[in-house]
């Protein structure tokens, strides 16, 4: 049997919107791959965007700016050394785009100005870190990308 120009032609389109499907539809059965939301309350959060813009303007103003470093210790988080560190209060939220069960949040507590987050609690790979701390009635907002 000969098969011409046009018969082959639609075999191969109908053969590649086959595995294109299948394929798909594979992925999307497969707990493997989860097919989360960035975040559950995505909504809500929009709704506070001017306040992060604003706390963000804030900590940009600052003479001494935060600073998040990569140590061999863990993810080390400098607090600007004019401000007294016992009057910082706030959360520090560690999110992982690749999975959102390995995200965590962890009250900011100081004893001195620096605050560690031990390697034990970062797997490897890309974080956003964002700080999101109040000095009196001041708020502050940090954020930042880290590959650990």
């Amino acid at each position: 049997m000969k098969i011409n120009w046009g018969t082959g032609i639609i075999i191969g389109f109908g053969s590649f919107m086959v595995f294109i499907l299948s394929f798909v539809f594979l992925v999307q059965s497969n707990s493997k791959y989860d097919n989360e939301l960035v975040a559950d309350d995505y909504y809500k959060q929009e709704s506070v965007v001017q306040q992060e813009i604003e706390s963000q303007q804030l900590s940009n103003a600052l003479k001494t700016k935060l600073k998040i470093e990569k140590t061999k210790d863990g993810l080390q988080i400098v607090f600007p050394s004019d401000i007294d560190y016992q009057k910082i209060k706030g959360t520090i939220s560690l999110y992982r785009p690749s999975n959102q069960k390995l995200d965590f949040e962890t009250k900011i507590t100081l004893s001195s100005p620096i605050m560690l987050i031990p390697n034990h609690k970062l797997v490897g790979g890309l974080w956003e870190v964002s700080v999101d701390w109040k000095v009196d009635e001041l708020s502050y907002l940090n954020k930042e990308t880290v590959y650990f």
